[in-house]
């Protein structure tokens, strides 16, 4: 009882702000779902942090937001995932995403070298261009240490491309060719090369109203979506590693290898959360109870978004933003062309 209290003595004025903030992002953000309730949240965040400089009492309930609820969000993400149908439905795309994978993190490891980008900046763009935007980025930073201004910029970078995919990549699909009886490749393509989410069901769902085709682009193109969001494990796995590798060479890591210290642990728990997920709806559970747990997540990355936004300097986005950006370009464009490429080779298109 006197934790809890202390702890509501520490955040609740944080809590309360992040909070205020979040609830109409969420509204305004099921009503515009190409722009999204992170990004409104965010964007409403930095602008009252430029006229809100001392936060006072606030501070600590705005950092516990943007660290733990921010994790907690992760974790609530697990509920929405059945990785025994999102594997079974997208063993087609797998080559495409593994390909489309490689190639983001690749240009963003010889773009932060070539351009001198920081190294977190470069691998929240990166990740959150080939894997799935907000989320992976959100499941990201806690691993990297990144801060809220690297986090804020990623999320603009990415909502950025986010929001010309949705619009020019159905204009695209007609230009090249896709077919337009079936919504198979348009569905893989917006599933492979856009990252957010609500930007491809955007670009889906115009795809389908554009050719009559009901919600057979869309159906497709979440499907494979959902499977290139399984790589959020071994990423942030993989990251996990390499800072703990890095955190012994600079002696940082003094009492040696620690799992718990290591993995984050946050992952894990979004891990069982599928696992648990996949066994209650394989024994016969409606998939829809989770939906509930789903929307949770949903706000609850709108409020961590709120913190981070709160916590960003604005003016120093504007002066640091122009390399991310030309980095968040190559990153795109490499994915598209992949996807593309790929979808080619195989005989999809």
């Amino acid at each position: 009882m006197k934790a809890t209290k202390n702890f509501l003595n520490l955040n609740w004025a944080g809590l309360m702000v992040c909070l205020a903030i979040a609830v109409p992002s969420f509204l305004l953000g099921r009503e515009f779902p190409i722009i999204g309730g992170a990004v409104i949240s965010i964007i409403f965040g930095m602008i009252i942090s430029m006229f809100w400089h001392d936060k006072g009492k606030a501070t600590q309930g705005i950092k516990f937001t943007s660290k733990y609820i921010l994790q907690g969000a992760v974790v609530l993400l697990g509920f929405g995932m059945n990785l025994g149908v999102v594997l079974q439905t997208g063993q087609q795309s797998l080559p495409i995403i593994v390909c489309t994978i490689a190639t983001s993190l690749f240009i963003a490891w010889a773009l932060h070298r070539v351009m001198n980008i920081s190294g977190n900046s470069a691998t929240l763009v990166g990740v959150g261009s080939s894997i799935c935007g907000g989320s992976a980025i959100a499941a990201t930073a806690p691993v990297i240490d990144a801060d809220d201004n690297e986090v804020a910029q990623a999320i603009s970078v990415i909502f950025f491309f986010n929001v010309l995919a949705a619009i020019l990549f159905p204009i695209l699909g007609s230009m090249i060719g896709f077919s337009t009886i079936s919504g198979e490749a348009f569905g893989i393509f917006a599933g492979t090369a856009i990252n957010d989410t609500s930007s491809v069901t955007a670009a889906a769902a115009t795809w389908d109203s554009m050719w009559g085709l009901g919600t057979a682009t869309l159906d497709k193109a979440v499907t494979v979506k959902l499977t290139r969001a399984l790589a959020i494990i071994l990423i942030v796995f993989v990251l996990a590693l390499l800072k703990a590798r890095e955190a012994k060479k600079t002696g940082h890591n003094a009492t040696g290898f620690s799992l718990k210290k290591t993995f984050p642990m946050f992952i894990l728990y979004f891990v069982l959360a599928s696992v648990f997920t996949t066994v209650v709806v394989n024994q016969g559970i409606p998939a829809e109870y989770f939906e509930p747990v789903k929307e949770l997540s949903k706000f609850a990355i709108v409020m961590a978004m709120a913190a981070i936004g709160l916590n960003s300097n604005v003016i120093k986005l504007v002066k640091t933003g122009g390399r991310p950006i030309i980095l968040g370009a190559f990153c795109w464009a490499g994915i598209t062309a992949v996807s593309l490429f790929m979808q080619h080779i195989m005989g999809i298109w």
